[in-house]
């Protein structure tokens, strides 16, 4: 742990405890559980909002307070626990979905706008997380400021990608297949570019992590949606199930393999 993580009277300090990594080694595993929980984050929004009947401003609330639920016992525990950790992945994606929708849908805010806005706070938020913690590493989340920060981060990646992807995919008509074709074609560059170029690995994470949700976004959505809205007509009930089981099956294996576990360091 950083030393500075033991002084009093810090500014924005919380409890902090010595504990064990709070969040997965990023492998393969990760990223597929991550363009997985995306889809949903979709799907689910459109399911709740549409299909039950629960509007927008509904959804938003219900979503919200389990969120909050399952934060709670996320910041709770003392070690990475896959479940919690890719529920609360699962809901925050859901959430920040419902932030964008509201924001265009509720109060006509351009996806231009919002685009503008969220990306600006993301770079605010991890401009503050490097200001107190000296860095912004996905590694040593190991204290409940780095977590606080980590899971805003995530939030504003969640509502930015939300935002970027209708830009492309609805406002500019390119199509939900073309797009995620995009958005793909990007995260290659971003892997090429790290591992050729030596992009920056915490900067690499970030903007792979950002274009991940428009990614998983637009696959949902072609999926889902209707043959005449250029979709494959599945539905987002199918759409969400497959999705979710694959995520479960996915859960379950890493929490016997515990091959996403970061080892602690001696």
């Amino acid at each position: 742990m950083n030393k500075n993580d033991l002084q009093p009277n810090t500014p924005l300090k919380l409890v902090v405890r010595e504990t064990l990594n709070k969040v997965p080694q990023i492998t393969f595993y990760f990223w597929v559980i991550k363009v997985l929980c995306t889809t949903v984050g979709e799907t689910a929004a459109d399911f709740l909002n549409e299909n039950l009947g629960l509007g927008l401003t509904g959804t938003s609330a219900i979503m919200a307070f389990i969120l909050i639920i399952v934060l709670y016992f996320q910041f709770k525990v003392n070690k990475y626990v896959p479940s919690i950790y890719w529920l609360a992945v699962v809901l925050i994606s859901i959430v920040g979905t419902l932030i964008t929708d509201n924001l265009t849908d509720n109060f006509g805010v351009s996806l231009v706008t919002t685009t503008i806005i969220f990306a600006l706070a993301l770079i605010i938020t991890l401009s503050v997380w490097y200001f107190y913690e000296k860095t912004l590493s996905v590694h040593k989340i190991n204290n409940s400021r780095r977590e606080m920060f980590y899971w805003l981060a995530i939030l504003f990646t969640f509502a930015l990608g939300t935002a970027a992807g209708d830009l492309l995919a609805e406002s500019l008509k390119l199509g939900y297949l073309l797009s995620a074709l995009i958005f793909a074609g990007a995260i290659a560059i971003i892997y090429l570019s790290y591992k050729i170029f030596k992009l920056n690995t915490i900067l690499a994470f970030w903007l792979a992590y950002i274009l991940t949700r428009p990614l998983g976004a637009s696959i949902g959505d072609y999926l889902s949606q209707a043959h005449a809205d250029g979709g494959l007509g599945l539905g987002t009930v199918i759409t969400s199930i497959i999705f979710l089981t694959a995520i479960l099956i996915t859960v379950i294996y890493l929490s016997i393999t515990k091959k996403d576990v970061i080892k602690a360091q001696t």
